[in-house]
C-alpha cells in the first residue's frame, strides 16, 4: 500500500512531515505488523521504522523546508 501525499491533500489539510510519519505512518506500520519501512515524499523528506529488540518502534526521519 502507497499513502500518497499530493499538494491537493497537503493544502486541505496541512501536516508537517513529523506528525504526519508519528500518525499516519505509525498507525500503518503497527496494523500491518511491519518490521522495517522507509518512505519518502519526494520533496526530500523521508523516515525509517523499525521495531526494536525490546518491541518498541524506532524512527529516524529528516524533514526539508523550503521558505
Amino acid at each position: 500500500m502507497v499513502i500518497i501525499m499530493t499538494e491537493e491533500n497537503q493544502a486541505q489539510n496541512p501536516i508537517k512531515w513529523p506528525a504526519f510519519v508519528e500518525s499516519n505512518v505509525v498507525d500503518f506500520f503497527m496494523e500491518f505488523k511491519l518490521e522495517k519501512m522507509s518512505i519518502e515524499d519526494g520533496n526530500g523528506n523521508k523516515a525509517k521504522l523499525s521495531i526494536t529488540k525490546d518491541n518498541s518502534i524506532k524512527i529516524e526521519y529528516a524533514s526539508t523546508m523550503i521558505l
